[in-house]
């Protein structure tokens, strides 16, 4: 059954484009795909990450506004946990050689991200569903002007 999905997924074009994303590898790029389907079926980016249930719960009431606001998690949970385990790939550190000491992460431009983040004083998992927004967005505009991932950081 998983060859004939990595079969089928390698024949998309789509796949190919999300798979550019450093820390996207077949399983998330192909889950990813799955859950999103046709991407003109989304008209904004916001539209995508409330698909994903990645948008923030706004509580207000009269003049009060909460200040602890959730993520809605009202859209599809295998897109939300696809994207997390996304970024927690794209994040994490890798040896250039195992010879060498010098560790870079996968992707610098989300772990750029991250760092500022958590510099700012969120908490990790805070920190880490504001990578996996900024994730989306990527593929929304990737899959959009139907170019791959260019990492210059």
């Amino acid at each position: 059954m998983e060859a004939e999905i990595d079969a089928l997924a390698k024949e998309m074009e789509e796949y190919q484009i999300i798979q550019s994303i450093p820390g996207i590898g077949e399983k998330i790029a192909a889950t990813i795909i799955s859950e999103i389907g046709e991407i003109e079926r989304f008209s904004h980016p916001k539209k995508l990450v409330a698909f994903a249930g990645l948008d923030p719960s706004i509580f207000e009431s009269g003049r009060f506004k909460g200040t602890v606001n959730r993520i809605t998690k009202r859209g599809s949970s295998r897109l939300r946990h696809a994207l997390y385990m996304a970024v927690r790939c794209a994040i994490r550190d890798s040896r250039k050689k195992k010879t060498t000491p010098e560790i870079i992460p996968r992707n610098k431009k989300l772990r750029e991200f991250y760092d500022k983040k958590r510099g700012e004083g969120k908490p990790y998992k805070v920190a880490i569903i504001a990578c996996a927004n900024k994730l989306i967005h990527w593929i929304f505009a990737l899959l959009k002007s139907n170019s791959i991932f260019q990492d210059i950081a």
